[in-house]
């Protein structure tokens, strides 16, 4: 290779995006392990290296908090591994580029179904519960259709079920 031409890094084998709660990450997390792949979750990885999300919103503010997303999402996308995207991520101009050419689930789910899972007060913008949910979820889910490949809802079906066939459709598609 010339020095020229540029490295290509490892893309992510899959990257789930989608509503707070829909999922990603209990999802994704099956998905690695059904491919054998390594699962990488942008707001584990955040808590792990600057603290919970939380206080990140209240000390510094939520355009802090999205700098240090979209370098985890960054990172992430290029190691070669399934990725869950925080629900916010796909604001950002940047990760949205990132995201094209790659193959990324979006996880839908309703909004009775997602209320039981964001009532953890670990959600800073859903302090407000579902009706919070529902809003910031319509101000996303255009950005949310435009960059999936494909799209699949979490609102009745067990985790591993839906695991199953995205990990299937996987294995189709990469064929």
């Amino acid at each position: 290779m010339s020095s020229a031409e540029p490295e290509t890094a490892p893309s992510a084998i899959v990257a789930f995006i989608g509503a707070p709660g829909a999922g990603k990450s209990r999802i994704g997390k099956r998905v690695a392990h059904l491919l054998g792949a390594d699962f990488l979750d942008t707001d584990k990885l955040i808590v792990a290296e600057h603290g919970v999300i939380s206080d990140i919103f209240e000390t510094h503010g939520e355009a802090h908090f999205r700098a240090l997303e979209r370098e985890a999402v960054r990172k992430s996308l290029r190691a070669g591994a399934v990725v869950a995207l925080g629900g916010g991520a796909v604001l950002d101009a940047d990760t949205q580029a990132d995201l094209a050419g790659l193959t990324v689930v979006q996880l839908t789910t309703s909004p009775e179904a997602v209320a039981t899972r964001i009532t953890n007060g670990k959600r800073p913008l859903l302090k407000d519960g579902v009706e919070a949910w529902t809003a910031l979820v319509a101000t996303r889910q255009p950005i949310y259709d435009r960059l999936a490949t494909r799209t699949f809802d979490t609102s009745n079906y067990p985790a591993e079920k839906i695991a199953a066939n995205i990990a299937e459709w996987i294995q189709e598609i990469s064929q």
